[in-house]
């Protein structure tokens, strides 16, 4: 039994359960890679569907992490930008990328990671 009892946090409950929900995180680490478009989202994420997607950029809109901007073109464009707040979440994700590569096994892999030093977990550009 651990000693540590520490008062509970609100706000980084909140924090937690932000990033946290189901492919958020990958959501969030498209749009530092520079992701704007739904289509560029969806496509660098294997296996989330379009309502998932949809809905999770919904709430990170009104949560104020990203912001949707209608462009008047035929048909009518939608980007998504991350605003400070979502920007200034860059190195946490980038943390999360490191310790994931560090400590989780590799998709097919038994066991954990090797714990050897981090490989980097930098949040290269999109292509």
């Amino acid at each position: 039994m651990s000693s540590y009892e520490p008062d509970f946090c609100p706000r980084y409950h909140l924090a937690v359960e932000m990033i946290g929900r189901r492919w958020a995180g990958v959501i969030l680490r498209e749009l530092l890679r520079g992701a704007t478009h739904f289509r560029q989202i969806s496509d660098a994420i294997p296996d989330i569907t379009d309502k998932l997607l949809s809905d999770r950029l919904k709430r990170f809109e009104q949560e104020g992490v990203v912001e949707r901007h209608v462009l008047p073109t035929t048909p009518v464009t939608i980007e998504y930008r991350l605003t400070a707040k979502g920007r200034a979440l860059e190195e946490v994700v980038r943390e999360i990328s490191t310790w994931a590569e560090s400590w989780l096994p590799a998709e097919g892999e038994g066991g954990e990671a090797d714990g050897a030093a981090p490989s980097g977990g930098e949040i290269e550009p999109a292509a």
